[in-house]
Parts: C-alpha cells; sequence; structure tokens
C-alpha cells in the first residue's frame, strides 16, 4: 500500500493529530473530574493541578495543530477549482452534495471551536489552579467547555472520515 503526499497530509491531519486530541480528552477530563476535595491530599493537589495544567496546555496545542494542519494543509486540496477536486466531486452528485453542504461547512467553520474552547480550558485550569479543588463552579465550567471542545473535534472528524470516504483528497 502507498499513499500520494495528499493522503498521507490527511492521515497525518486526521488519523494522527486529530485523533490523539480525542483519545487524550479521556485523560483531561478525568483529571478535572478528580479535582475534588475528598479524592485527593493538600499537598498532592499542587502536583496534581500542575500536571493537569501542562496536560490541558498539550491537549490546546494538539487541537490548534489539527485545525490548522487541515485548514492551511488538506483544506486547499478539497476546495481546488479542478473539476477532479474532491468538492466538485462531492457537488457534481446530488447524493453526496449534502456531505459538502453540510459536512465540510462544520468542519470548514464549526470545527475552529475545539481549539479555542480547549484553550480556554486549559486557562480556566492554569488561572485557577489549586482553587479548582474547592471552586466546584470552575472547575464544572471547564469541564463544560472542555467537553464542548471534544464535540466539535469529534463531529469534526466523523464528518472528514466520511468526507473522505466519499471524496478522497488525492
Amino acid at each position: 500500500m502507498s499513499l500520494t503526499v495528499r493522503e498521507t497530509w490527511t492521515v497525518i491531519h486526521g488519523m494522527v493529530i486529530g485523533a490523539l486530541f480525542l483519545v487524550s480528552f479521556t485523560g483531561g477530563l478525568f483529571g478535572l473530574l478528580s479535582l475534588k476535595p475528598e479524592l485527593i491530599t493538600g499537598e498532592g493537589t499542587r502536583k496534581i493541578v500542575a500536571r493537569l495544567s501542562n496536560w490541558m496546555w498539550t491537549m490546546a496545542a494538539i487541537a490548534w495543530l489539527t485545525v490548522i494542519t487541515g485548514t492551511y494543509v488538506v483544506y486547499p486540496w478539497y476546495r481546488a477549482a479542478d473539476p477532479s477536486s474532491p468538492r466538485s466531486l462531492l457537488l457534481a452528485n446530488p447524493a453526496t452534495a449534502e456531505w459538502h453542504e453540510f459536512g465540510m461547512e462544520w468542519k470548514e467553520h464549526v470545527a475552529w471551536f475545539a481549539p479555542l474552547l480547549a484553550t480556554a480550558a486549559a486557562y480556566v485550569v492554569w488561572y485557577y489552579g489549586k482553587q479548582l479543588v474547592q471552586e466546584e463552579k470552575a472547575r464544572k465550567a471547564a469541564m463544560v467547555v472542555f467537553s464542548l471542545a471534544f464535540f466539535a473535534a469529534a463531529v469534526a472528524g466523523i464528518f472528514g472520515a466520511f468526507l473522505n470516504k466519499a471524496a478522497p483528497t488525492r
């Protein structure tokens, strides 16, 4: 099996970087969930929060890397003006035109919420630090924002897989 340069970048964008964000989400959410006074000791709090903050910033960077490679590396090939581009192929067939109209619109616009929200969640963890153990509202807000980042990324990933199946970037 061999991959073209475009197929290789599509795999790097979605199956490597994007999947890394989605898979590591569980660690970030578990870290936020475990910041409860009854679950951690006073002396362990600093280490746990520092580790969680690093984890969240790393995940935000991974989310940014995913949308940047998608927008500036893979997307131009998708949207090329020639009639054999994936976009042209999808729009030429009424059965697949909706994949572009809804799926690609999600990927073009809503997927950008993933790194923005992941960065916001990382900022909350960094800003509140050890206070997150006592500040339940801030901790829950970070979990909600982080979960929304996951949702935006997961739906974009699903659409990306289906779009690439319907009209691959070659």
